[in-house]
């Protein structure tokens, strides 16, 4: 019987759990503060955009997806984190982009590429969508005017 207990309460702790979306790898935020990537909190679904400042077609599917991003989160509790691989030297290029842009997301720097390796990500953009259980549900490494509308129908998808 307390075999059963013990295998009944693991069982409900691990479906309890938030899934961890991110491995163990150290990100800066903006002001420079270093971050476990694996600590980043969600409760919903999560949209992960890798992005750089020298990518046009990251830059433009941010600027798509930041017009819808508020009706998003009110409808589907979405959290959007867009990772800016730019390298250390272009660290100010990024705080200017992000300052100029009216995006909603919470941006980290990988300038090592830690996290981009870590999660198998070989070029940009690069944008991931996981559901509330923490499962990978799509993956793109491209974008085109337009294509923010089948995010959105994903992201809407990863909600139920």
């Amino acid at each position: 019987m307390k075999r059963i207990l013990f295998i009944l309460s693991f069982a409900i702790a691990a479906i309890s759990a938030e899934a961890q979306i991110f491995p163990n790898v150290q990100v800066k935020t903006m002001e420079g503060q270093s971050v476990d990537a694996a600590t980043i909190e969600h409760d919903g679904p999560v949209v992960v955009s890798f992005w750089a400042t020298w990518c046009s077609p990251c830059k433009k599917e941010l600027d798509a997806l930041a017009e819808y991003y508020l009706d998003l989160v009110d409808e589907t509790n979405v959290k959007v984190i867009a990772i800016s691989i730019d390298d250390p030297r272009t660290v100010q290029q990024v705080i200017n982009t992000v300052n100029s842009k009216a995006w909603d997301y919470d941006v980290y720097l990988d300038t090592n590429s830690d996290l981009k390796r870590a999660m198998g990500v070989n070029n940009v953009p690069h944008t991931m969508v996981y559901n509330s259980a923490g499962e990978l549900v799509y993956t793109s490494n491209k974008y085109a005017p337009g294509d923010e509308f089948h995010l959105m129908e994903v992201i809407r998808e990863a909600a139920e």
